[in-house]
């Protein structure tokens, strides 16, 4: 079976989204992304959202979606992805999703179950009551109510933390309790998946680079307009890394020196819980990519691998594989 979808995945400041756009040059293909903070409008800067005039004329879906205080599920994504995935393909183009939120991957290739109706009410005070919790707190609890999620969750931060309690204290049953048990939303996608990989210490200068021109581009600018707005710490997009640093540094809590270095940190940190989620979920047919290959090297041989899935359908990632 051909795949469904072309995934480049790979940790934060790899390099995914200019090696995505030569692939669509070469494929007629059109881009997905797989990001959880850049389906926010306004957050453009301090998500490393790719400009226009660098996209090569190719259609990108999934930025701009939400204002900063809307919540985005991976079950959200994959509904939503779905439907640009059958315009594109419907369109004879290859879809090619793009990102470093693995749990979107997942939600596309082993579908979630269907949410439980949950009182909104009690939703929204409980959300705000667990924003105030400190991580360790929040994971000490998902480890007792949870604890077959514990590991994911705690990967996932703080928003995956809340989420898995959430579910668990509104509907007296774990999140993991529901993936066994509750029917699925949609089919299952499958997706020949390439992950660029770089040295760790790669990594960490390319983020040390992007942080720099993040608060060189504006990124205190951006901060100061959205809280102008009335968005604030506890919104969903808002408390992504970069935007809660610079929201303390504008509230005096922190010295604008000390910005860039928590900043770097957390950035790296992130990079780090990429880097394991991808080693431990994707398929080791996964095409693993250099990333320090120049750009011709790298796009030929996701397009090669790409051709050969086509033809003998394999290298996939699928529902139930690497679970």
């Amino acid at each position: 079976m051909s795949p469904h979808i072309l995934a480049i995945v790979g940790p934060t400041a790899s390099g995914k989204s200019e090696l995505a756009v030569a692939v669509a040059l070469r494929l007629n293909g059109e881009i997905v992304s797989m990001d959880s903070r850049q389906v926010y409008r306004g957050m453009d800067v301090g998500t490393a959202k790719l400009p226009v005039v660098e996209r090569g004329g190719i259609p990108h879906h999934g930025l701009d979606l939400l204002d900063p205080d809307r919540s985005y599920s991976a079950g959200a994504f994959a509904r939503e992805a779905q439907g640009w995935i059958e315009d594109i393909r419907d369109r004879g183009g290859v879809p090619i999703v793009v990102g470093g939120t693995g749990f979107f991957l997942r939600a596309l290739t082993q579908p979630i179950f269907g949410e439980p109706d949950l009182d909104q009410a009690r939703r929204s005070a409980l959300r705000s009551w667990l924003a105030e919790r400190p991580r360790a707190e929040l994971a000490r609890w998902t480890r007792a109510l949870d604890p077959a999620r514990y590991v994911i969750a705690e990967a996932g931060g703080p928003q995956r933390l809340s989420r898995t309690l959430e579910v668990a204290l509104l509907t007296g049953h774990a999140l993991s309790w529901w993936h066994r048990h509750a029917p699925a939303e949609q089919g299952a996608l499958s997706a020949m998946v390439a992950l660029l990989e770089l040295p760790r210490e790669e990594v960490d200068q390319r983020i040390d680079d992007r942080v720099a021109r993040m608060l060189g581009g504006g990124l205190v600018e951006e901060v100061r307009g959205l809280l102008a707005k009335g968005y604030g710490p506890e919104d969903p997009g808002m408390t992504g890394v970069g935007y809660r640093e610079v929201i303390a540094q504008l509230r005096g809590e922190i010295e604008p020196d000390q910005t860039a270095d928590r900043i770097r940190r957390a950035t790296r940190a992130y990079a780090r819980r990429q880097a394991t989620w991808f080693r431990n979920q994707l398929p080791p047919a996964a095409v693993r990519v250099d990333g320090l290959a120049p750009l011709p090297e790298r796009v030929e041989r996701v397009v090669q691998a790409w051709a050969q899935a086509a033809v003998a359908g394999g290298g996939l990632l699928r529902e139930g594989a690497n679970t």
